[in-house]
C-alpha cells in the first residue's frame, strides 16, 4: 500500500515539475508565485515529501492550472480530455514530425505495456 501511495505522490510531483517547466518557470518561480520556499517545492516535485492539500491548491493557482491538470486520475472522464490535447499537440507539425510524434507515442505505449508486465509477474 505505501508503494502505491509513493507512486502516487511521485506521479503529482512529476506532473507539477512538468507543468512548471511548460509554463516556463524556474522552481524558484513557482515558489515565489505560490508563497512556498523553493525546498518545499523541490521536495514536492521529487516526491520526497507529502503534499497538503491547501499546498496544492497554492501551487495550481501558481501554475493557473485546475486540480484536474494535475491530478489527472484514472477515470473515464479524465480520458475524454485526452484527445482534444493530442489535436492541440499536432496543430502546426508537418506530416513528418505527426509520425515522430505518433511513433514516439507507440514506443512510450509499448514501454509502459513491458513494464506492467514484468510488475505483474
Amino acid at each position: 500500500m505505501d508503494d502505491q501511495f509513493n507512486e502516487f505522490y511521485q506521479m503529482i510531483g512529476e506532473r507539477i515539475r512538468d507543468l512548471r517547466i511548460q509554463k516556463g518557470m524556474s522552481q524558484a518561480d513557482l515558489a515565489e508565485k505560490a508563497h512556498l520556499s523553493l525546498p518545499v517545492i523541490s521536495s514536492i516535485e521529487n516526491a520526497r515529501s507529502k503534499v497538503w492539500l491547501v499546498t496544492f491548491a497554492k501551487i495550481a493557482e501558481a501554475l493557473q492550472v485546475s486540480a484536474d491538470d494535475i491530478l489527472r486520475l484514472n477515470t473515464p472522464e479524465a480520458s475524454l480530455g485526452y484527445p482534444k490535447e493530442m489535436t492541440e499537440l499536432f496543430e502546426g507539425c508537418t506530416p513528418a514530425e505527426c509520425e515522430s510524434i505518433m511513433r514516439i507515442a507507440r514506443q512510450v505505449k509499448s514501454t509502459f505495456e513491458s513494464q506492467r508486465k514484468e510488475y505483474s509477474e
